[in-house]
């Protein structure tokens, strides 16, 4: 099961104590209290795997080493050990505890400090002046910060696969990629987005939708998110559909509700399993559909043909 939604509270080490020690040498006097180590930060670096974010299903509280604290003799202490979460690329992270920020990872590799390790306390040889050779002074180490936070991950694909449930998606994704999504003859068969590879373009499955999903109804707003990142959208219409203007406009109904910027995106769209129909029938639903949208073919995963044409417009997609 893919996460794609998750609370967690992250807090950085707390700096360790500074000290309070006097030189033991022989002829050698003063103060030679160590400074504390700072706290270990926690960074996020972003990865390709979608599933990163199932590490923090039961695991909710994170938290970096302490920094040790300082001795006698002029030695700090350790600072605490960096602490570095690997998340899907695409997660945006908000801070829910009354701060208003929000981050977010878009590339492989990148990365950013989420919560501060807090810095050691000062011995008292920090302490020393003429006037006071013998301090007895020192510091605590700081807090690290602690932070309650948010990871909602948004796929980043070129292509989005959109629809109600049925249209076909996952059967196309399976046909112009080695994706291995599930396919059967029942709604809501894929209940979680799957992603291929066609030449370098990635492709997103998207689970189907259905009217009042942006209130919450079938899988709700859980999926429309992922649609958010996605460059170009393919829009599929089952041709065993009674309405297919009606199916159309229902999923335009629900992204527009959702976020209005969804809509402004490129769209083709496809009149998918032509081959259960007769020419005559497929001919009269793509004119009707055509007033919507003239970037319309009918396809079947069963007509070579069709599939190319498909591959044509991913392929001008690339360049």
């Amino acid at each position: 099961m893919l996460i794609d939604e998750v609370t967690i509270k992250v807090s950085a080490g707390a700096g360790g104590k500074g000290a309070v020690a006097f030189n033991k040498n022989l002829k050698s006097l003063g103060p030679a209290g160590g400074t504390g180590g700072n706290g270990g930060s926690i960074y996020f670096e972003g990865v390709s795997d979608l599933n990163a974010l199932a590490q923090f299903r039961y695991k909710k509280s994170i938290e970096a080493d302490d920094g040790g604290d300082g001795r006698g003799q002029f030695i700090d202490g350790a600072d605490g050990r960096d602490l570095v979460l690997k998340i899907p690329v695409g997660t945006v992270i908000k801070k829910i505890d009354g701060a208003v920020s929000e981050k977010e990872l878009l590339k492989v590799g990148e990365r950013i400090i989420i919560a501060k390790g807090g810095h050691g306390g000062k011995g008292n040889f920090h302490f020393r002046s003429p006037r006071n050779t013998t301090p007895i002074r020192f510091q605590e180490g700081l807090l690290g910060e602690s932070f309650t936070l948010k990871l909602e991950l948004k796929l980043i694909a070129d292509v989005g696969f959109i629809g109600l449930p049925n249209a076909g998606k996952s059967s196309l994704l399976n046909e112009l990629t080695e994706a291995k999504s599930k396919v059967a003859n029942y709604a809501f068969t894929t209940l979680e987005p799957n992603l291929g590879s066609y030449y370098g373009l990635i492709l997103a499955d998207i689970p189907g939708l259905i009217e009042g999903a942006n209130t919450g109804k079938g899988l709700g707003i859980k999926f429309l998110r992922h649609i958010e990142r996605t460059k170009t959208l393919f829009h599929l219409i089952s041709a065993e559909s009674e309405d297919p203007v009606k199916d159309y406009k229902t999923i335009k109904k629900e992204l527009r509700s959702f976020n209005k910027e969804l809509i402004k995106k490129p769209e083709y769209v496809f009149l998918t399993k032509s081959d259960v129909l007769s020419e005559k029938e497929i001919k009269k639903k793509l004119m009707k559909l055509k007033k919507l949208n003239k970037n319309i073919l009918a396809i079947s995963v069963h007509d070579w043909d069709s599939l190319e044409k498909v591959k044509k417009i991913l392929n001008k997609l690339k360049n």
